[in-house]
């Protein structure tokens, strides 16, 4: 029996708080009984085994390939078949890759979880203490994704660092042409795009009369052309025009590398084997009826965008199963991220509430005392989620049931919060959508605020039949 003190609960907290307490034997039992564990360094790692498995039971190996080679040797020589190593830098990944062609079963770790107790700290107690906490099976293993999918990821995010290289290149032109006073980006919106890439080489060509370089400006532009034409009365400081000169050329290598990210991976999805669409089944039951989804209005690219030169979206959905772009917030980048950091594959997750906590994007209430201390998410730094918080920002203006969700928790809450609650809602779809091929409808925005008021209205009953009122609606009177 739960002690006495607990009638403020109500059934479902009693139960829970019940379930907690639950005596368990708390003795230690080994999970693994034939493990090692590994200091991961940069020139060397040090490897322990039990003693029972050989007397010399911690090792030191050098980090080259050979030295790599005899570590695995000595490891299937002491029979072990599980090893524990912490996700140091990128000096775990060679061998990671050995040990598991090997077939050992490898567990990658964070090391926030495998903290040492008080006291010095070496090289071999480190490798020592990862195999007691992995004997006992008190790590957790980290998520790595396949082969094909960690190829994705490299792609994926070294196409990422050179969009923020082209980033910083634009934002130094800008910063050259307010030196030497050209107030082109007071007057055109993207310095980038098609007129302000025509007015700098025209200008890096030798071109400094204001009328000819505003009449390159596109016709679709606000500003007029005398307005453009007095943007571009400057000093032309030779010095300042080098440096501009050198932003371009680093401008036009980095587009360059770009689009050869695009062919690569290009070329490395075309090798996923399709994904069959699993048919609806016959006996489900009809769902509520739904606003049909209107078609997205295609705009055209906007110049500076970078969006990959091929068709990514078409490519996701033929490996995926399913087009995660229906989700409205969601785009071809946003989509990509996620399948590059975490891959098709659910099975990982027991549910999408364990998928949510992985993204960190659930609350993690500290308690102490029976008080709650500290509230917020894990922190955790996540691609995956740090896309669904970009996409969750862009529901603002969204016409649809998630854009008018987003709308009230932001009204309510904030939006910070807001923010990590429609990622939240996001990361349960994508997980459906994968896990079980289900396609996105959107219900849309009068679906939404028809619901939302049928709710008030049941609340505000309740609320008068407690102090012995009752509300009438004027259709009914």
């Amino acid at each position: 029996m739960v002690a006495t003190g607990l009638h403020g609960l109500n059934r479902k907290q009693r139960k829970e708080l019940a379930r907690r307490m639950r005596a368990q034997d708390p003795g230690l039992d080994i999970v693994h009984p034939h493990a090692a564990g590994i200091d991961i360094g940069n020139s060397s790692h040090y490897v322990a085994v039990r003693p029972d498995q050989d007397p010399d039971s911690v090792r030191r190996f050098e980090c080259f390939t050979g030295d790599l080679h005899r570590l695995a040797d000595w490891l299937q020589q002491c029979g072990v078949t599980t090893v524990a190593m912490q996700s140091t830098g990128v000096y775990w990944i060679p061998l990671y890759e050995i040990l598991d062609a090997r077939g050992l079963e490898v567990y990658l770790v964070n090391a926030r979880h495998t903290k040492n107790l008080p006291g010095r700290k070496t090289d071999v107690q480190e490798s020592q203490w990862l195999l007691k906490l992995h004997t006992y099976g008190l790590l957790r293993n980290s998520f790595h994704p396949s082969a094909d999918i960690r190829i994705v990821r490299t792609y994926w995010r070294q196409r990422g660092g050179h969009v923020q290289a082209v980033s910083t290149c634009i934002q130094r032109m800008q910063k050259v042409l307010t030196q030497m006073n050209v107030q082109l980006a007071n007057v055109i919106s993207d310095l980038s795009g098609w007129t302000g890439q025509r007015i700098v080489r025209a200008i890096l060509a030798g071109d400094r009369d204001p009328q000819t370089l505003a009449a390159l400006s596109h016709p679709g532009i606000h500003a007029t052309r005398d307005q453009i034409a007095r943007s571009l009365e400057g000093t032309w400081q030779s010095d300042l025009l080098f440096v501009l000169q050198q932003e371009v050329t680093m401008y036009d290598a980095y587009l360059q590398r770009i689009a050869e990210c695009d062919q690569a991976l290009e070329h490395h999805l075309k090798t996923f084997a399709d994904k069959a669409i699993p048919d609806a089944p016959s006996d489900a039951e009809p769902s509520s009826p739904v606003a049909p989804r209107q078609t997205r209005v295609k705009h055209r690219r906007k110049a500076g965008s970078h969006t990959p030169q091929f068709n990514l979206g078409h490519e996701l959905h033929r490996i995926s199963g399913v087009d995660l772009t229906r989700i409205d917030g969601i785009d071809v980048g946003v989509a990509q991220t996620v399948i590059s950091e975490v891959g098709v594959d659910m099975t990982r997750w027991k549910t999408e509430a364990h998928f949510a906590s992985w993204l960190g994007l659930c609350p993690d209430n500290r308690i102490t005392g029976g008080k709650v201390i500290r509230k917020g998410t894990r922190h955790v730094i996540n691609r995956a989620a740090t896309a669904l918080r970009l996409a969750a920002t862009t529901l603002l203006r969204s016409q649809s049931y998630l854009g008018a969700q987003y709308r009230r928790l932001r009204a309510r809450l904030g939006a910070p919060k807001a923010i990590t609650a429609m990622a939240h809602k996001l990361a349960r779809l994508v997980y459906r959508m994968l896990k079980w091929g289900h396609e996105y409808v959107d219900k849309g925005l009068q679906y939404y605020e028809e619901r939302h008021r049928d709710q008030q209205v049941q609340l505000l009953k309740k609320r008068a039949a407690k102090l012995g009122l009752q509300i009438v609606e004027p259709d009914a009177a």
